[in-house]
């Protein structure tokens, strides 16, 4: 599949969104079935293995790298609209996305009609971003990118900086949240720095898709940054100099410094996770522009309908998990959830082997694709009808 630009599409971007959202789904089986996220973290060195830790890991490379290519495809579309008419879309898909988060989303994951543990999560982070963004275009470009690269790189400055209970603050950098009353709580999970400069450092790296960029240059570009910022991210982590709030120590045995080294903060993301997670975005872009052949067709599917894909996998898995708990006798209604899965002392001895994940996960994957196929051939038939941009 050679990327070319044919009506503002990118064809090795879709190919990388659609396997990051095929990934992102391995995760959320294992949150909805595997025994051991009722017990412990996957990502604590004391519980976990190195087979359930990578389980959890790979998906780490999902939100960073959607958020980032959502900017590259926002840059796209504005190749095809004045500043104004972009600045617009960008602005009222992004409450779209908040709304959806707060409704749909929301209910996706706990099927609690009473929304009794309202979150704001990835979909709202990607809305708020595009808001922003949606102001930011009107700067130049150069702006756009030191404005980003200075709250990526700086943002681990305010590691230290704590207002216990303020919602200001669990919004703009610390996950948190408080009660509403004994039967509600409201949680952030996703602050919002950096994740609007990811998107907006995408929107900027947009532009080297334009036709004065041959792929021999960008392949290289994309390369040099893609390696640099995985060497960046070694040398951060095991000096512990900057650049996350959790810091490498030496543990025990192999599998436990494993664990510890490849476990940079994502809530909110810090600088060694970015330059982890963004830096393998960079290779996987610089050297997936000649791919093809049935298998990335497959992905790229996927990734021409991420919403929608995104809106339909929860459902999917939350049903499947409920059909299964009915089956094996746990009782399907306690998959109507008044809190986070994982978290309900309930949920102990629920649960099936880490191969058995595995398995659900590829059966759910495809049975989406079908749906997925068809939508992303009704979208691409359809391109008159404004309101497919907004799924």
């Amino acid at each position: 599949m050679t990327t070319t630009l044919t009506k503002y599409r990118i064809d090795s971007i879709d190919l990388l969104k659609g396997l990051v959202m095929v990934i992102m789904a391995l995760d959320h089986t294992r949150d909805y079935f595997h025994w051991s996220a009722m017990q412990f973290d996957p990502t604590d060195p004391s519980h976990s293995t190195l087979p359930i830790f990578f389980t959890r890991f790979i998906t780490h490379f999902c939100a960073p790298t959607f958020s980032f290519l959502a900017g590259m495809s926002a840059f796209m579309v504005g190749k095809r609209k004045s500043k104004a008419e972009l600045s617009g879309f960008l602005f009222k898909r992004g409450l779209w996305l908040v709304f959806i988060e707060m409704t749909i989303v929301n209910f996706s994951w706990f099927f609690d009609v009473q929304f009794r543990n309202p979150a704001l999560l990835v979909i709202w982070a990607l809305g708020i971003s595009m808001i922003a963004l949606s102001i930011l275009i009107h700067l130049p470009r150069k702006a756009i990118f030191w404005f980003s690269l200075i709250l990526i790189a700086g943002h681990n400055l305010l590691d230290n900086v704590h207002f216990e209970g303020n919602i200001l603050w669990n919004v703009l950098h610390e996950p948190g949240g408080f009660p509403i009353n004994k039967d509600y709580f409201f949680f952030v999970g996703y602050p919002l720095i950096p994740w609007i400069a990811v998107m907006s450092l995408g929107y900027c790296f947009g532009a080297f898709y334009n036709s004065e960029y041959t792929p021999e240059r960008r392949r290289k570009l994309f390369n040099t940054i893609g390696f640099s910022a995985l060497a960046l991210f070694a040398v951060l982590r095991f000096t512990n100099v900057y650049g996350d709030a959790t810091l490498f120590t030496q543990q025990d045995t192999l599998a436990k410094n494993i664990i510890v080294f490849f476990n940079p903060s994502k809530y909110p993301p810090s600088l060694d996770y970015l330059l982890m997670t963004l830096g393998v975005a960079f290779l996987f872009l610089a050297n997936a522009e000649n791919l093809k052949g049935k298998v990335v067709n497959f992905f790229s599917v996927f990734g021409r309908v991420p919403f929608f894909y995104y809106i339909i996998h929860i459902f999917a898995i939350h049903l499947a998990a409920m059909l299964y708990a009915q089956l094996t006798g746990f009782g399907a209604d306690k998959l109507i959830l008044e809190g986070w899965i994982t978290e309900l002392p309930r949920m102990r001895g629920y649960g099936l082997a880490l191969l058995w994940v595995y398995a659900i996960w590829v059966g759910i994957i495809l049975l989406l694709y079908p749906l997925c196929k068809w939508f992303d051939s009704y979208k691409q038939a359809h391109k008159d009808k404004w309101w497919l941009s907004y799924l």
